[in-house]
C-alpha cells in the first residue's frame, strides 16, 4: 500500500524550468510559503537538464538579468564576470538551488505532479507522487509551469494542442555537446537561415544530404568551456510531448542520430575534424504541446505590432518566429529567424496567464494563452523567466491580501517585479 500524506502551502509551483524557478523564487522572496515540485533530480528544466546552449532572445525581466549576473560571477577564465548569454549547465544547476535556498523555498525533487485537486472550477492544489508516497498539496494558488500544462489540463482548463489547423507540433530535440573542436577554425551557425560555404559545399545543404532524415541541419553554438561546442541538431517529428510513448520514441530517434551528426561534423565542418561527444541532455527538448485558453490569447499580430497592453506584466520580450520544420529538418515555411524585422520587443498581458474559467490557477511559461505562431516567439527561456516572475508576483499578492487572481491589477505586479 502506498503511503498518503497531506500538506499545505500558500503557493504551489509545478515544474522548475526557467518559468517555474522564476515563479517560485519571486513568490518566496516576496514572503509567501512556496513548494516547488520537479520531476527530475535537478532544477532548471531545459536550461540545465536539457543542456541548452544559451539564453536565446531577451526580456525586460530584472530576475533574468540577475541570473545572468550571478552566472557570470560563477564562471571561470574568459567568462568570469562577463555578462553573457552562454550557459554552463552544471554551474546553473547549483545557482538555481542557492537562490531558492536563499528565499526559503521548499523543494521537492524526484516528484511527479499526478493530478489536480479541484472543487468545481476552483483549483485547490495538486496530488504529487514520489518514492515516499502520494501527497495532496493544498495551495491557495497553484502555478502550472510544467511546460505542457499537465495539471491545468487535469483540472479541465481548455486548450488547443499544437497548431490550430491540424494539431501538429514542432519537432523534439536532444541537445548534446562535442569536445575536441579547434575554436580558431570552428564554424558556428546559429540559425537555419545562416549559411557557410566550404570547398566541399555549403554546410546547411551538406547537412541535408549527409545526415539522415528527419535530421538534416546544422546549428552549433559556443560554450564557456575551451574546445566544447553545443549541438542543436537532432530532430524527431510527429511527437506529442504529452505522450510518454512519444517521448520515449523521440529519445530513441534523437540518440540514433548523434553518430551520423558527428560523422558529418568531422567530414565537412572546419574545426570539427577531431570532435567527439562528451555529454548529452537527460531531458528531451519539447518545443510545443498545449496552448491554453486564457482571458486573452496573444497572437502573431500583437508581436509584429509590438503592442503595449494596458495590463502588461512582461515587457521588452524579443525573439523571432522560431518555428522548426514540422515535417522535417530546418526552418518551417512559416518561420522567420534572422530575417525577423520587428526589433522593438513586445509585451505580454496578465490575462494570458489566467485560464478562462478556472480559479486559483496560473499558467506559466510556454503554456500560457497564445497562438501557435505567437508561442514560437514567447516560448524561449528569457521570456519564460519574465512570465514566471509575473506569475510569482501575482501569486504572492493574491495570498498576502486574500484576493482572487482576477482582482489583481497588472500595475501591482509591475510594481512588485520592478519592470
Amino acid at each position: 500500500m502506498i503511503n498518503s500524506f497531506e500538506i499545505n502551502t500558500d503557493v504551489l509551483v509545478l515544474g522548475s524550468g526557467p518559468s517555474g524557478f522564476a515563479a517560485a523564487y519571486t513568490a518566496a522572496k516576496s514572503g509567501a510559503s512556496v513548494i516547488l515540485v520537479e520531476q527530475s533530480g535537478d532544477v532548471g528544466g531545459i536550461s540545465t537538464s536539457g543542456l541548452m546552449s544559451h539564453w536565446t532572445g531577451s526580456c525586460g525581466s530584472p530576475l533574468y538579468y540577475e541570473i545572468l549576473k550571478r552566472s557570470a560571477e560563477k564562471n571561470e577564465g574568459d567568462f568570469k564576470d562577463r555578462l553573457d548569454n552562454l550557459i554552463d549547465p552544471e554551474k546553473l544547476k547549483t545557482l538555481y538551488l542557492k537562490m531558492l535556498d536563499e528565499v526559503g523555498c521548499r523543494l521537492m525533487l524526484y516528484t511527479f505532479a499526478e493530478d489536480a485537486i479541484c472543487d468545481g472550477d476552483r483549483v485547490l492544489g495538486a496530488t504529487v507522487v514520489n518514492k515516499t508516497g502520494r501527497t495532496d498539496i493544498y495551495a491557495k494558488i497553484t502555478v502550472d509551469a510544467t511546460g505542457d500544462g499537465d495539471i491545468a489540463a487535469r483540472a479541465g482548463a481548455e486548450f488547443v494542442l499544437g497548431r490550430e489547423s491540424d494539431n501538429k507540433m514542432q519537432p523534439a530535440t536532444l541537445m548534446f555537446k562535442v569536445g575536441g573542436v579547434d575554436y580558431e577554425r570552428a564554424v558556428f551557425l546559429g540559425s537555419f537561415e545562416s549559411t557557410y560555404e566550404t570547398p566541399k559545399g555549403e554546410l546547411q545543404a551538406l547537412a541535408g544530404e549527409h545526415i539522415p532524415f528527419p535530421a538534416g541541419h546544422i546549428l552549433t553554438y559556443k560554450s564557456t568551456l575551451p574546445g566544447v561546442v553545443t549541438c542543436n541538431m537532432t530532430n524527431a517529428i510527429d511527437i506529442d510531448g504529452t505522450s510518454a510513448e512519444d517521448l520515449t520514441r523521440a529519445t530513441l530517434t534523437c540518440r540514433r542520430q548523434m553518430d551520423d551528426i558527428v560523422s558529418y561534423l568531422r567530414k565537412f565542418v572546419p574545426g570539427y575534424e577531431k570532435c567527439f561527444v562528451i555529454s548529452s541532455a537527460s531531458l528531451i527538448g519539447i518545443r510545443e504541446t498545449r496552448h491554453f485558453k486564457g482571458k486573452y490569447t496573444l497572437n502573431e499580430q500583437d508581436i509584429l505590432e509590438a503592442r503595449v497592453f494596458d495590463d502588461y506584466v512582461v515587457k521588452d520580450a524579443y525573439f523571432n518566429f522560431d518555428v522548426h520544420n514540422i515535417t522535417g529538418a530546418g526552418l518551417d515555411e512559416t518561420g522567420v529567424q534572422k530575417h525577423f524585422n520587428q526589433d522593438k520587443g513586445y509585451t505580454i498581458p496578465y490575462r494570458c496567464l489566467i485560464p478562462e474559467v478556472k480559479e486559483n490557477l496560473l499558467l506559466c511559461g510556454r503554456n500560457i494563452s497564445g497562438t501557435h505562431m505567437a508561442h514560437s516567439n514567447f516560448r524561449v527561456m528569457p521570456i519564460c523567466v519574465g512570465i514566471g516572475e509575473a506569475a510569482g508576483a501575482a501569486a504572492y499578492i493574491s495570498v498576502s491580501q486574500n484576493r482572487s487572481l482576477t482582482e489583481i491589477d497588472a500595475s501591482e505586479i509591475r510594481e512588485l517585479t520592478k519592470i
